[in-house]
Order: structure tokens, then C-alpha cells, then sequence
């Protein structure tokens, strides 16, 4: 056995370990995306999707290459690994790889354009960083034109840095925005278990309850008090888990 001393790529991943802690970028891997679908010389941009818009089926639409259109979501999929920035658009144009049209190629060109602009960007975890975990959670409302599911995202702050994301539409078509938003805060309580126990088998135990950051008031005195009555109870009782 040999050693190679400190980690610096694997995978893909680029590690670059410092006093004041630890940067993990795919910057390499970008750039061979990059080339590999011709938009290394194109022209940055400072988002990744036009705000306002929404993608849908577009039926009419120009039919592009479909494995092509694969090829593109893959590589951009595997680089969310460490960019959670990307995960959100990333997560919308796969909803279309099947039949994909030129309106969700143009989208997912303007993906690679941001990658362009950013490809230095990646995850900075502080050695002197906040040790406690730290969860965000967030939802849009109907956001899918096709069948007017919401969007959940969370996001798992420890150290500085990212640890745990995720942006995946929810399984239910929900009546209310206080729905919405409980769908996905209990979808970040059973990622934050996961996330809890994982720390625990590496000797880096949390104490107390893990906090969880949720932006609707009536979404949180559900999770305090979910009493049951005409409003809530329709919703499924698996999902009554909003305290960790």
C-alpha cells in the first residue's frame, strides 16, 4: 500500500485542502462538458435559467436529438455533485428528456452558458465553521404546467458548506401553498435523520434537535400542532413528520 498523500482528485471532484479548510469543485470535468458540446468559446451568463419562465411539453415544438438532449442532462446532472446552485434547472430540464423540443434544448444550452460563466464555483467547508446542522427548506406552488405538481428543495448547511441537497418535484398535487410547503418540510425531516445518523457513525454527533429553516408561518404551526381538521387531514399521513 502506498500513500499518496492528502486527496486532491477523485472522480471528477477536485479537493483542494487548505489551513482554513477544505474547496471541492468540479472545474476540470466542466470544462470537458464544456467542450465536448461545442460551448467552451460561447458567452457566459450570470443564471442558469431566464427568471419567470416556465418549461412545459411545448407538443408542438421542434423535435431536437433525444439522446443527444440525454447526454447533456447527464453531464450536467453529475456535476451537481458539488454545484447545488445547478440542481434546481437541472432537475426541471430532465423532466423532458423524452421527446425534448428546441425550447428545452435553448434551456439547457443556457445551463451550459452559466457553467461557462461560473465553472470556478464549487463548496468551501471553513475548519472553524458552525458545527451545528443547519437545514432550509423551501417550495414553490404548482410550478408543473403539465399536472400542476409543486417543487420541493432543502439544503443542509454544516461548516460553511453544503453537505445535503436536493430540488425534486413532490409526489402529490397539493391544494395549498401550506401544503406545498409541509410536503417538503417533511421531506427535509427524513433527509435530516439520514443525514443525523450519518454523522453519528463518524464520531461527529449533533446535539439537541436539528434546526430546520421553513419560510411559511402556517406551514410551521402545522408541523407544532397537526391537528387534523378539513384543511389538513386530506393530507397523507406519511408525511406527518415535520419535527426532528
Amino acid at each position: 500500500m502506498t500513500d499518496m498523500g492528502r486527496m486532491r482528485f477523485f472522480l471528477g471532484l477536485e479537493v483542494l485542502q487548505k489551513e482554513d479548510g477544505i474547496f471541492v469543485c468540479q472545474r476540470h470535468y466542466a470544462l470537458e462538458v464544456l467542450k465536448r458540446f461545442g460551448m467552451e468559446d460561447s458567452n457566459g451568463v450570470m443564471n442558469p435559467i431566464v427568471p419567470g419562465v416556465k418549461l412545459g411539453r411545448d407538443g408542438g415544438g421542434v423535435r431536437v436529438n433525444e439522446t443527444y438532449f440525454k447526454q447533456i442532462v447527464g453531464s450536467l446532472m453529475y456535476i451537481t455533485a458539488s454545484r447545488p446552485d445547478l440542481m434546481f434547472v437541472v432537475s426541471l430540464i430532465s423532466r423532458f428528456m423524452s421527446q425534448p423540443t428546441e425550447l428545452h434544448f435553448q434551456a439547457a444550452k443556457r445551463v451550459l452558458r452559466y457553467l461557462k460563466e461560473t465553472v470556478n464555483y464549487g463548496i468551501f467547508y471553513k475548519k472553524e465553521g458552525n458545527n451545528k446542522l443547519i437545514a432550509y427548506t423551501d417550495s414553490d406552488y404548482v410550478g408543473d404546467l403539465e399536472d400542476r405538481k409543486s417543487t420541493s428543495g432543502y439544503v443542509f448547511m454544516l461548516s460553511g458548506g453544503v453537505v445535503s441537497w436536493s430540488s425534486k418535484k413532490q409526489p402529490i398535487v397539493t391544494l395549498s401553498t401550506t401544503e406545498a410547503e409541509y410536503v417538503a418540510a417533511a421531506a427535509c425531516a427524513c433527509q435530516a435523520i439520514w443525514v443525523r445518523r450519518i454523522l453519528e457513525k463518524m464520531n461527529y454527533v449533533q446535539d439537541g434537535g436539528i434546526i430546520m429553516m421553513c419560510d411559511n408561518s402556517s406551514t410551521i404551526k402545522l408541523s407544532k400542532n397537526p391537528v387534523l381538521h378539513g384543511r389538513s387531514k386530506h393530507i397523507d399521513v406519511g408525511l406527518g413528520t415535520g419535527r426532528v
